[in-house]
């Protein structure tokens, strides 16, 4: 067993962790001060759920053994890993201990799962929310995992790479989707997701342009600062190897999402006329969210170029819901699920080796193409699904009463900002 690679999976791991109070605080800021608590509790709400989820059967769900590789669509059980009794033993000649890729893939389950909450920020019930997560995570994020990743474990201990989206479509096209940390997985999927909940609940009360706005600013860039400094172990612990192949995502995870901040902040001084801190920060999430899937694939230089384009798209499309009517609070939609598209199909064409530069060929870009729709399509359709079904039996929205008073207190009891010790 090599330690060093063993070591470098645990601390991506932690990493990863951190990135969900990261996402606490980032939005938390966005928000109105009578809804901080709430919104956080979002987020903290999936780490607790997804973090026994997983354990019970997430991982069985996502990664079933296998000796040689396996194509399931659209969902498989392994039964003898529920619980994790199967995955508790190292191995022989195994690179890590299972449970150490267990408990990195546990990560990546919470922040996506989280990520959703975004879009219906300011009205929406915990309880209910908590009820979607799970349900949503069961039959959307864990099988959607495994056509992606699907590292199954062989006899020897070591992980084989089989996901209907990898190389299922690798047996059909000669080249697999590229998704090297979850721009389907995660971004693609939570953005959909995001949509479908943003549309079934509707708008907040006054919803228009300028009626939102963030109410903690530092708070924003405390959590962006967090995103980015976890999302080293989210995009190099993907790699499984402290190697060439995870340093060149290091570097890819510091150019691209520099890139998109500067292009943010120039789109904003052109549109508006001032540069923002939560456009700064807002730009950075999106290079993030777009070098995901590309970080192991791209030239440094083309990560900077990846980098422009979704900071400065993005930037625009984060307008689209006031001219196509939905709610997305605080833009998961034309962060996450535009960014997530542009990181994935940019490969088709950028990608060393398969992309259309090098290799003259279109198969990258198609299953690129197929891959980034089959999540969306999945995805948004059964959130659409399981949020109609809780909002038409036990309701998922607050009482407008309760959402222009702030649903921290009707929802939690507590208030963000409690300036004085005496109580009226």
């Amino acid at each position: 067993m090599d330690q060093g690679n063993t070591a470098f999976i645990l601390i991506a791991a932690a990493l990863v962790l951190l990135m969900t109070p990261g996402l606490a605080f980032f939005y938390g800021g966005l928000v109105k001060a009578k809804s901080v608590i709430s919104m956080m509790m979002m987020s903290f709400g999936a780490m607790g759920l997804m973090g026994v989820l997983w354990v019970l059967y997430g991982y069985a769900i996502a990664f079933p053994a296998t000796d040689s590789g396996v194509t399931n669509f659209p969902w498989m059980l392994d039964f003898n890993e529920l619980g994790l009794t199967g995955v508790l033993e190292t191995p022989e000649g195994a690179a890590y201990p299972p449970l150490a890729f267990v408990a990195f893939q546990a990560t990546f389950a919470i922040i996506t799962v989280a990520l959703v909450s975004g879009a219906i920020a300011d009205r929406a019930k915990f309880g209910a929310w908590m009820i979607f997560a799970g349900i949503w995570a069961t039959v959307v994020y864990f099988p959607v995992a495994s056509w992606v990743f699907n590292f199954g474990l062989a006899e020897d201990g070591s992980f084989s790479y089989g996901g209907w989206i990898t190389k299922g479509l690798q047996d059909v096209f000669g080249v697999g989707a590229i998704d090297f940390a979850g721009g389907t997985a995660v971004h693609i999927n939570a953005g959909a997701a995001a949509l479908a909940l943003a549309i079934v609940l509707g708008k907040r009360v006054g919803f228009q342009k300028g009626a939102h706005v963030p109410h903690n600013p530092p708070f924003v860039l405390l959590g962006a600062g967090l995103l980015w400094f976890g999302w080293f172990g989210f995009n190099a612990g993907s790699e499984l190897a402290a190697d060439g192949t995870a340093a060149l995502a290091f570097v890819n995870t510091i150019a691209a999402p520099a890139a998109a901040l500067l292009a943010w902040l120039i789109v904003e001084k052109i549109k508006d006329g001032k540069p923002t801190s939560v456009g700064a920060a807002s730009g950075a999430v999106a290079g993030l969210v777009a070098i995901t899937p590309a970080c192991a694939a791209l030239d440094p230089i083309w990560a900077i170029v990846l980098g422009f384009v979704a900071g400065a798209i993005c930037a625009l499309a984060i307008e689209l819901k006031f001219k196509l009517g939905f709610d997305d609070s605080l833009d998961v939609v034309g962060i996450h699920l535009v960014g997530g598209l542009i990181g994935t199909l940019y490969l088709g064409i950028f990608a060393r080796g398969t992309g259309l530069i090098e290799s003259g060929s279109f198969n990258q870009l198609i299953v690129q193409a197929i891959a980034a729709l089959a999540v969306l399509i999945y995805s948004f359709v059964l959130a659409f699904v399981i949020g109609f079904a809780i909002e038409k039996t036990i309701g998922f929205r607050v009482k407008n009463e309760d959402e222009i008073a702030g649903i921290d207190t009707v929802v939690h009891g507590e208030e963000g900002y409690v300036l004085s010790d005496v109580r009226g």
